[in-house]
């Protein structure tokens, strides 16, 4: 359990100013006041001066190490750095005594997700992994449904997320291998892994198909894995970074009737736009964009939930000042790498 801070505002690090750093933590930080962010850690001059001009107040320092050595000032160190870094970071923000918020992909290896959990118990100091895609509005929705019980005995889940990535580029994801926590199923899956589990409980993985398409990349960039719930649910997961065009978010498919809806929550390009939480229309889905629940063309259309990534951040708030349980239990994540690696190994074997 993790111990209590005795006063707010949280001091808070973050390492990375990347997509990871700049849309998904530091606006959650700077717009919650139970937070204070005090340092931001980039070795990049124009992330640098960009994190500079949305946070005046922060002070920005060039390397994670320079981070780390102040990390005994800070409350909480947030890692929006490579997944092949993640453990050494954390290992070194809790011997300074600070909580750890960690991005998908946790870590590489569940042998890793061990040693970073036990590190936390014996720090008595959170560590939560940020699997904000929990707090999707469509993901909310289907939550709702379930719990209404509109779609009877689900018997299969489908969820698709696909982009467009276009050729190979100089950042982490392209240069590093799946070994170290890269590619489409480690970064998107974790996302999709994690959702099915919270929606179906344990599975086993009954298939994977982990590709390579693009020249250049060293890792998987276009995956499918089937998943077999100990309740019987079969969950189909596709992710891909080469997708010109993508199938539907989600199908969920149950004797009664069955849920669809296309596209993306909105909370990611809010963020990207710099309209962060507080803003007008944040969270919330258009009705065109709602999603379907009927049978054949019996459908109507049902009001997708309000997205709420901000609560991912409350609950670390509670945690740390109050004691609350992690927003998002680490053994959950390391379930999810736990199947990540076992789909590697299942599409190798095919493979070879």
């Amino acid at each position: 359990m993790p111990t209590a801070q005795p006063t707010s505002p949280i001091r808070t690090g973050i390492i990375g100013f990347g997509l990871s750093g700049r849309v998904f933590h530091a606006p959650f930080i700077a717009t919650n006041p139970a937070f204070r962010l005090d340092l931001i850690s980039t070795g990049s001059p124009d992330r640098a001066a960009q994190a500079q001009r949305q946070h005046p107040d922060t002070e920005i320092v060039a390397s994670p190490s320079e981070l780390l050595a102040r990390a005994a000032d800070l409350d909480l160190v947030i890692l929006a750095s490579p997944a092949h870094v993640h453990r050494e970071q954390a290992l070194a923000a809790f011997e300074a005594g600070a909580h750890v918020v960690i991005d998908k992909p946790f870590v590489p290896t569940v042998t890793d997700a061990k040693q970073l959990i036990a590190a936390s118990e014996d720090a008595g100091k959170l560590l939560a992994v940020f699997q904000n895609r929990r707090w999707d509005g469509d993901f909310l929705t289907i939550k709702r449904l379930l719990a209404e019980g509109v779609l009877g005995g689900i018997h299969r889940f489908e969820s698709t997320f696909e982009r467009w990535g276009g050729a190979v580029r100089e950042r982490w994801q392209d240069s590093t291998t799946s070994d170290q926590g890269a590619g489409i199923t480690y970064d998107l899956g974790s996302h999709l892994i994690d959702q099915a589990l919270q929606l179906f409980g344990p599975a086993t993985v009954d298939a994977a198909e982990l590709t390579t398409v693009r020249p250049g990349a060293v890792s998987d960039d276009d995956s499918f894995i089937s998943l077999l719930h100990e309740t019987g649910v079969r969950s189909h997961l596709t992710m891909s970074r080469v997708a010109g065009q993508s199938g539907p978010r989600f199908r969920v498919l149950g004797s009664e009737s069955s849920y669809s809806v296309n596209g993306l929550d909105n909370q990611e390009p809010f963020l990207k736009d710099q309209r962060w939480p507080g803003s007008e229309g944040y969270g919330v889905t258009p009705s065109a964009d709602w999603g379907l629940v009927g049978v054949g063309d019996s459908l109507s259309s049902v009001e997708t939930a309000r997205g709420a990534y901000p609560d991912f951040y409350a609950g670390v708030a509670a945690s740390i000042l109050a004691g609350a349980p992690s927003p998002v239990d680490p053994r959950d994540a390391l379930e999810v790498v736990r199947i990540i690696e076992r789909a590697h190994q299942l599409s190798a074997a095919v493979s070879a």
